[in-house]
């Protein structure tokens, strides 16, 4: 069959095989195929997640335990975030990390060691990782922490599914009392503003900033910066969103520099000056794409590609900067621009983050788009920055492998076990890794 990702490229024929249901097939199967990768829910952006055979992993969503004296939650990998939350949520737990969507595995949480709004005060999602159980090419399993086979739990974490195939996860949740959110809103003037004003309220437990890519001159850079905290009236009473649907790809004109840079018009000038105060409920604050089914179509049948990079604090300023200017200057604007600020890196091996401020833009697939983001690398690696994997679908292994100093370590442990025979993807081979 043929298979694409979120983004709706690349684009690859693929075999889609179900997990394993006894002890015996890991080892059959692995000596008969090679070029495969698990999968989950299908929210990969780029091609991390494609190879030419799928192990599909989200009917393996068992919830096993929870320790409710702790929040220590045992669950097996192909457990939804939505599922976590729907359940948990209305007994006063939440996730302690969480990405864009809850519209992914556990498993692949850890796979793409995703980070939040709050990763300058709790880091990636492997920080609330306990341990889990991973499937090797020998077809042994073995449990994965920080004290026992740490190798493989700091490779795992962050490693998209090259290290083996994730069974069950512990983790930590966190406890609330509320299913909404404090939210305040900060209108910024330009780039300046916005910097300064992620320094005053880096105290927020939560914050985000969406940013018109496309303002130029004295308003490049301004922004609405969305910080939060758990509200504390005991209302629990959750239930996820309606969704609406896009029923098709829309032509693929909908989205250019006019119908962009009109959007971001009306969207930063829809917020009052100054700031704002509001109570607003968890799936608004965390997860407003997912309110929209298939939003992924407004990008046409070519599909999109998320560009998604991080700057050392030091660098930050001077790096975006020159970034916003190279994409105003193209016309190529992004109505998805969002700027975090972010805390220590941790010791995985290829996990994203380090101190610093990232930006994740969505670009639809048109033929000079390419020579744009080739141009931009150049500006990521000028400033001593690196490309998030989980939404690449193009970079090189020049560019990738100069933002990620531990990139041998991880090339070293597939080498010497056999892993790089048997669990690859079409990002894996790109970026021989």
């Amino acid at each position: 069959m043929k298979f694409k990702s979120w983004g709706n490229y690349p684009s690859i024929m693929n075999e889609n095989i179900p997990l394993f249901s006894n002890h015996n097939e890991p080892i059959i199967f692995f000596e008969k195929h090679n070029d495969i990768i698990p999968f989950g829910n299908g929210r990969s952006y780029g091609d991390s997640a494609l190879s030419k055979h799928i192990v599909n992993c989200k009917p393996r969503n068992y919830l096993i335990d929870f320790r409710e004296d702790k929040g220590l939650l045992h669950c097996q990998s192909g457990l939804m975030l939505i599922e976590i939350l729907e359940l948990f949520v209305p007994r006063g737990w939440f996730l302690k990390v969480t990405p864009g969507t809850k519209l992914i595995t556990v498993g692949g949480a850890i796979a793409s060691d995703v980070h939040g709004k709050n990763h300058h005060v709790e880091g990636c999602f492997s920080e609330c990782v306990l341990e889990f159980s991973l499937l090797l090419n020998t077809g042994n399993t073995i449990v994965c922490s920080r004290n026992e086979n740490s190798e493989f739990f700091y490779a795992t974490c962050g490693g998209m599914g090259l290290t083996g195939i994730i069974l069950d996860v512990k983790f930590y949740l966190k406890k609330i009392n509320s299913q909404y959110i404090k939210q305040t809103t900060i209108k910024t003037k330009n780039l300046q503003n916005t910097f300064e004003s992620f320094e005053t309220y880096k105290n927020k437990t939560y914050s985000v900033a969406w940013i018109d890519c496309l303002a130029e001159g004295k308003n490049m850079g301004r922004s609405l910066l969305m910080t939060g905290d758990f509200s504390n009236d005991g209302d629990l009473n959750y239930i996820s969103k309606r969704k609406i649907n896009i029923p098709f790809n829309f032509p693929g004109f909908t989205l250019n520099r006019f119908s962009v840079k009109f959007f971001n018009f009306l969207y930063y000038h829809k917020a009052k000056s100054g700031t704002t105060n509001q109570k607003i409920d968890i799936d608004t604050f965390f997860y407003p794409l997912d309110s929209i089914l298939n939003w992924n179509r407004i990008y046409g049948k070519n599909g999109f590609t998320q560009y998604q990079f991080i700057f050392p604090k030091d660098s930050s300023f001077d790096g975006l900067e020159e970034i916003l200017s190279a994409i105003a200057n193209s016309g190529k604007g992004s109505f998805l621009a969002i700027l975090k600020l972010y805390g220590p890196e941790n010791k995985n091996y290829l996990s994203f983050p380090l101190e610093g401020y990232s930006l994740a833009l969505d670009f639809k697939i048109e033929p000079d788009l390419f020579l744009l983001l080739d141009k931009l690398d150049q500006i990521v690696l000028k400033h001593k920055g690196r490309i998030y994997l989980a939404k690449d679908s193009r970079v090189s292994k020049e560019v990738f492998e100069k933002g990620y100093p531990k990139i041998e370590k991880f090339r070293q442990l597939r080498k010497d076990t056999g892993l790089n025979q048997v669990f690859n993807s079409l990002q894996s081979t790109r970026v021989q890794i």
